[in-house]
């Protein structure tokens, strides 16, 4: 009998020891966008680039990312690939201060989706109190795809509620 248990056991934890981490390709890109927001940067590193938008990203994403940036925020030579946004889309900003005070935390899966709230301060290096106070919160929507984690939406929560990145594509993609 204390065997079965034992070896009960070792399944389980093996189990849950391999299990994904759902933060982990949000950590990758709030690595990638500390960087970028930290001033230090020698080149601003696209959270999008083929590398990441191919390993971070669910293949649902890569495909409505890839049509949406056939219409790019702005001009780019003649075959470039475009960037669909013209903004960094996990700050909401084209401006802001390096990043503060990040935390990273994961609901409990619900349908197959992993809920992962990243919050921060964007605007800590102003001089207006309310502002350098702020507190600004991105969800990303987190599935398991081939044995992975990756990022199938990401969701900027502000005054007028919770957007979706997908939806800001389609809404690209269809010209509005």
């Amino acid at each position: 009998m204390r065997n079965i248990l034992l070896a009960t056991a070792a399944i389980l934890f093996a189990t849950n020891a391999f299990a994904a981490d759902p933060t982990e390709p949000v950590k990758k890109v709030m690595d990638i966008t500390v960087k970028n927001w930290s001033g230090e940067a020698d080149d601003w590193k696209y959270i999008f680039d083929e590398d990441l938008l191919t390993t971070l990203f669910s293949k649902a994403f890569v495909a409505q990312y890839r049509e949406a940036s056939k219409k790019p925020a702005s001009d780019v030579e003649s075959g470039d690939k475009g960037d669909p946004f013209g903004y960094d889309v996990v700050t909401n900003s084209q401006d802001g201060c390096p990043l503060q005070d990040i935390s990273i935390t994961p609901a409990p899966a619900e349908d197959g989706v992993t809920d992962v709230t990243v919050k921060f301060k964007l605007w800590a290096c102003m001089d207006e109190a309310e502002m350098k106070a702020t507190v600004d919160q991105v969800n990303f929507d987190v599935i398991e795809e081939d044995g992975k984690p990756v990022i199938n939406d990401i969701h900027r929560v502000g005054d007028e509620g919770r957007d979706s990145v997908v939806q800001e594509m389609t809404n690209i993609i269809k010209g509005e």
